[in-house]
This record gives C-alpha cells, structure tokens and sequence, in this order.
C-alpha cells in the first residue's frame, strides 16, 4: 500500500510540473525516492530472557535498550542524560535523588506510565521469588533494599517513594557519586504491573502481553529466530523516532551474517567473524570498531579441587599466550589482560589505572613459570593432574578461543584438557550451578566506574559464578563504595583488586574493543563503550 500511494504522489507531482511548464529533467531533480524505514540487525546469540528485571545476560541489551527506557540513558558522548525522567536534583548529603518524570509518560498499550510504575518495578527486583540476577544493584545502593529482599522490613522502610505521579524519589544508604550512572541500567526500566501481574512469569512470551514504555514496541516474538519491533507512537519521544520496523534475526554463526550482509537480507550485525577482520579493516565501510569497557576472561571453580588451589589457578594463567589469541584467533584491536577489572577509568581527574600490576600474567605464556607453579601446587610436569574440562557456550568466536587455550595447557602444561559446548542457556545455568571446571566468560561494564566489576566477586553475589570468598576482599569493596573522596575510592579499589588477583579466581585472557558491522546507509544509530545499542535516532538513508 506504501508504495502504491508513493507512486500515486510522484505521479501526481510529475503531472503539476509539466503543467507548470517544468521539463522531465528539472522534474527528476526534484523527486525524492521514499526509503522504507526497516532494520534488520542480526545477533548471533538469543538472550535466556526480555525481562528487564531479571536477566543480566548481555545478550539481551540490544533489545532491552530499544523496548524499555529507565529514568536515564547514555548519549552517544556515553554522558548521562534524561530518558523517562527530564530532570533530577541530589541532596547536599548526596543520599537523596528527585527526580521529574516527563509529562503524559505512557506504556507502549497507551496507559498511563507514573512514579508508582518505577516504585512497584524496583520493588519487583526485590522479591525473592522473581530470580531476579541483577538484585545487587538494587540492595548495595537503595536505604532499605537488602532488608526488604532478606525479608526483614517491609516495603514502605525503602528508599522509593512515589511522591505524585511525576516525582520519584530514591535515598541512598551512603553517598555514591557514580549512583546515576547505575540508574541507566535495563534492571531500572520500568515493568508494566498490569501486565506482569496478570500474565506473571509468562508475560514476556507474546507480543501482546509484552508492554514496554521505549521508542519502540513488540509486534512479534519468535523463539529462535527473532523479535519484529514497530514504532512505539506512544513514546515520549515518537516524533523523533524515525525507524518504523526494527528487526533483530538470531543468526548464529557471524559468518553467515556476513553473507546476508553482503546480499542485502540484514543491516547490521553484532558480532563480526575474526577471521575476516583483517580484509573488513581494509575494505568494509560497514565495519565499526567500538572501544568497549569490558573484559574477556574464564571463570575457574574455586570450590572443586584441584582448582580450589590459587596456585593452580595461577599456572592456568601464566600458560596462556595472550598475545597469540588476540593477534592469531581473534586477529583483533583488543589487549591482553592481567585482570578482571578493565582499564581507562578516571574519576574526578583521577586515574585508576596508575599504579596497577600485572600480577604475574604476561602478554605472552610464562611457560616455565607456569610449569614450576603447578609443581609448586604438586602436579610436577602436570603428573597427577585430573583432566581439566574446559566449557563453553555455543559461539564460533569463543570456539576458536578455546580449541587455542587446550592447545596451549597440553603443550605448556602438559595435562589433559576436554572441551565441552551447550546451548547458552544450559551452560549458564551450569556456570551459575558450580557445575564446571573452568568456564568462558567476560564483564562488560554496566556504568562509567571501576566499581561496576568489583561486586561480581563479593561472597555470595548473584554473578559471583566461581565460589570465590575472601573476607578481605569483601571488606575493601565496602569500604570502596562508602568513601566518597575519588583518590580515597581508588586506592581502595586497587588495593581490592591486589586481594582478588593475587588470589586469581578467573583467568583474565583480554581487553575487549567490540567490533560491529552497520551498512553505510543507517545514520544515527549509538553504540556505548558500554556496548548499549540506542537505535530510537536511527534511520535508513539511500
């Protein structure tokens, strides 16, 4: 029907030009072509879940970015800026945030959206019974929250208060300066209590039931190949909102996404094959190579032996050739790394980078000192040691990565090394269940602050994955977040970092870049060094 009625248009134009004495050449000049508003972008991994208040997986950021939108996002400067909220006011004290909601806010069903949406979806993240992953960044900030969530107090004892329907009010337990940062996050989006209430855990199986309040809305959902996105006309924001489908297609295997790519079937992708990276570098104008505050490294079972012993832990990370996966499997701009925490944070002018070790890792395998540190631990020659299993989730990238690290542990290590592979669901949960020797994973972070990596290992965190505990290190993360002095909150913070790494409770393997493709023709599109995908500026150019 668009493109009958656009037909009908220039016809109709043609025809009043050359009765106004206009020849067909000044007429051509003048006719535009419409171009269809359509994105297709292909992700090579469907998330476990499209709740915002439930998942962590990364998975899912592409497609919860678009459909929700929290009191605050990330601009394309990776600056805090209004998203539902227009503006906010922080107590002298620093521990009570006011914030204006948007005038005539409403859910993409078109009902009202109100401060009492965000009070009942924070408290939703509470409940205990909704499995929600991402709770800490609820209960280490919110006065009252981990009180509520342990069952101890009740609801009205939290921070959150609705104090008329465009004013929301959140008071913190201790200053944190970076606390808006955290506020962009997808486990702050506003849940639609109808919705969620009625249809419960089941409500993010149909697009009907799927209320959202972002730029754009679900018109279908179809496990195992994709979600159909359409403009939300009841966004805030719809005018601006130029896109009128957003496609994102489960395509596995970033090669074939390439391949449609290259024939015109998808836009976009978000994951790039490695071993085309070097003839994209040179040739593609569709390449994009996004610096990425995020770590790559492997989870390692601290409460299953042999692996239990940091020693060990350690021989695993001194045999790896850093330099080789990056440069050979990945052919990739990333950095080898030494830690879990990545690198480039300044806070208040002050860097925390300076002063940090590499804490005996190196660019590439130290094998010798690898090799005395596991006879050190008592495998001498890697005698006696049991076959290591080395996991991982379905991905060609991480493929390549692994096939390379059991490589490198047989030869330098000499122990045997296993290589398992499931599904990303199954494999997390087994991650997630201690049910692994040494697993694949990484941390991108979720704020503009170092302190976004250091709760992942506190005693018994939701993504504490390793069974890793040391008080020490518990008590330092503390102290971090309550200091509000920058440099104070730094030398904190590394001295932490000391503690983990000289305990090791994951091998660090490299500092991420994220490596995208977009074709030419889509303009305004925004992509964080967070890796938050903002597609509601975006359009199709021809």
């Amino acid at each position: 029907m668009k493109k009958i009625l656009a037909l009908m248009c220039i016809l109709l134009l043609a025809a009043a030009m050359v009765f106004a004495g206009g020849n067909q050449e000044e007429a051509e000049d003048t006719i535009v072509e419409e171009v269809e508003q359509t994105l297709t972008f292909a992700l090579q991994n469907e998330p476990d879940g499209i709740d915002p208040g439930i998942t962590n997986n990364s998975f899912a950021s592409p497609i919860l970015f678009n459909v929700f939108e929290g009191l605050v996002v990330y601009d394309a400067d990776n600056s805090i800026v209004g998203g539902s909220a227009e503006s906010w006011t922080i107590s002298d004290d620093g521990l009570t945030y006011t914030f204006k909601l948007r005038d005539n806010l409403k859910w993409s069903d078109g009902s009202p959206l109100t401060a009492e949406d965000f009070v009942y979806s924070y408290l939703r993240v509470l409940d205990p019974a909704l499995g929600a992953q991402y709770t800490g960044m609820i209960t280490d900030y919110i006065a009252g929250a981990a009180e509520y969530y342990a069952g101890t107090a009740d609801a009205d004892s939290v921070g959150i208060k609705a104090v008329n329907d465009t004013t929301l009010e959140l008071t913190l337990t201790q200053p944190a300066a970076y606390f808006i940062g955290i506020l962009g996050m997808w486990v702050y989006s506003p849940v639609n209590e109808a919705t969620a209430t009625t249809n419960g855990d089941k409500w993010t199986l149909s697009a009907d039931s799927y209320i959202s309040n972002g730029p754009f809305m679900m018109k279908e959902i179809s496990f195992g190949e994709g979600y159909e996105m359409v403009k939300n006309p009841n966004y805030w924001n719809a005018e601006n909102v130029k896109l009128e489908t957003l496609n994102f297609r489960f395509i596995p295997d970033p090669s074939t996404a390439l391949v449609a790519l290259d024939k015109g079937d998808i836009d976009g992708s978000y994951e790039v094959p490695s071993a085309d990276l070097p003839n994209l570098k040179a040739t593609s104008d569709a390449l994009q190579i996004i610096p990425s505050y995020g770590t790559t490294y492997y989870e390692v079972n601290c409460s299953k032996a042999p692996y239990d012993n940091p020693k060990v832990r350690l021989a695993l990370a001194m045999a790896i050739d850093r330099t080789a996966l990056i440069e050979n499997v990945l052919q990739s701009t990333d950095n080898p790394a030494f830690s879990m925490i990545a690198p480039g944070y300044s806070v208040d002018g002050v860097a925390y980078d300076e002063g940090r070790s590499n804490y005996g890792l190196s660019a590439t395998a130290d094998v010798k000192g690898a090799q005395a540190m596991l006879a050190e631990a008592g495998y001498p020659d890697g005698k006696g040691f049991p076959v290591l299993e080395l996991s991982y989730y379905t991905n060609e990238t991480v493929k390549n990565i692994v096939e390379a690290m059991q490589q490198m542990w047989e030869e330098n290590l000499g122990i045997e090394v296993n290589v398992s592979t499931e599904e990303w669901a199954v494999y997390y949960e087994n991650i997630q269940a201690l049910n692994y020797d040494v697993g694949a994973m990484g941390w991108g972070a979720d704020y503009m602050h170092p302190m976004t990596f250091f709760p992942l290992r506190v005693t018994d965190a939701t993504y504490n994955n390793s069974g890793y505990s040391n008080p020490a290190y518990d008590a330092l993360v503390k102290d971090a977040q309550a200091e509000t002095n920058a440099a104070k909150a730094m030398k904190i913070m590394r001295d932490a970092e000391d503690v983990l790494m000289a305990d090791m409770p994951l091998i660090p393997l490299y500092y991420r870049t994220s490596p995208k493709m977009m074709a030419p023709y889509v303009k305004g599109w925004t992509i964080t060094p967070l890796n938050n995908m903002y597609l509601s500026g975006a359009y199709i150019e021809k």
